[in-house]
């Protein structure tokens, strides 16, 4: 079992109880290590520790990843996304499709196959 390190800069900052490690005379607050985290993609402990990377490397991620510089419009040509009817909607009305895309500016909905559901290649040929 491999252990992760929180990416927060400051993790180690913080002062509690899972933090302090080492022996009674050498005791010292460490950033946290765990099997997987909740935050950001399993990279952090915390929202705080999320925030803190944020704050110090953001702008250089954005910039080298690139920076949105006009808005972005919604169409009914990009508006396509995939869905699935949950249980209870299907046991009021057993028309439904259980998978389908719904057009989110027109909200037209066409159905789809599980196996055109769980393939994140499957595009609408529109």
């Amino acid at each position: 079992m491999s252990l992760n390190y929180c990416q927060g800069p400051d993790c180690h900052t913080y002062t509690t109880q899972d933090r302090l490690k080492g022996t009674k005379p050498n005791k010292t607050y460490q950033t946290r290590r765990r099997k997987s985290f909740y935050y950001g993609k399993e990279n952090f402990c915390s929202l705080g520790c999320q925030n803190d990377w944020f704050n110090d490397f953001g702008d250089r991620a954005i910039n080298h990843f690139g920076r949105t510089t006009e808005a972005k419009h919604l169409t009914e040509d990009n508006a396509w996304v995939k869905r699935e009817h949950w249980s209870y909607e299907r046991e009021r009305n057993p028309n439904l499709p259980e998978f389908y895309y719904i057009n989110r500016v027109t909200n037209e909905q066409r159905p789809l196959t599980e196996a055109q559901y769980n393939d994140s290649n499957y595009t609408l040929n529109t």
